[in-house]
């Protein structure tokens, strides 16, 4: 099945919006840490799992992932 690139793209809008409410960042600062620490190319290449997750889930799912490429978010 074929994802629509409006649903990613809205998909990723939201993680990034959770992802600053989680960590108190304001969205810029969360899509500048995402992306510097390969979070949003994370979500990107795994949507078709991550779009089944929790949002909470996701997040944890980012923070580890970006920690593990230098991130420092706890």
């Amino acid at each position: 099945m074929e994802v629509r690139l409006e649903d990613k793209i809205a998909y990723i809008i939201a993680v990034v919006s959770e992802f600053a409410t989680a960590f108190s960042l304001n969205p810029q600062q969360a899509y500048r840490y995402l992306n510097r620490f390969k979070g949003i190319d994370f979500v990107d290449k795994f949507y078709h799992v991550e779009h089944t997750q929790s949002f909470e889930d996701v997040v944890e799912d980012l923070a580890v992932y970006c920690r593990k490429n230098g991130g420092s978010l706890a």
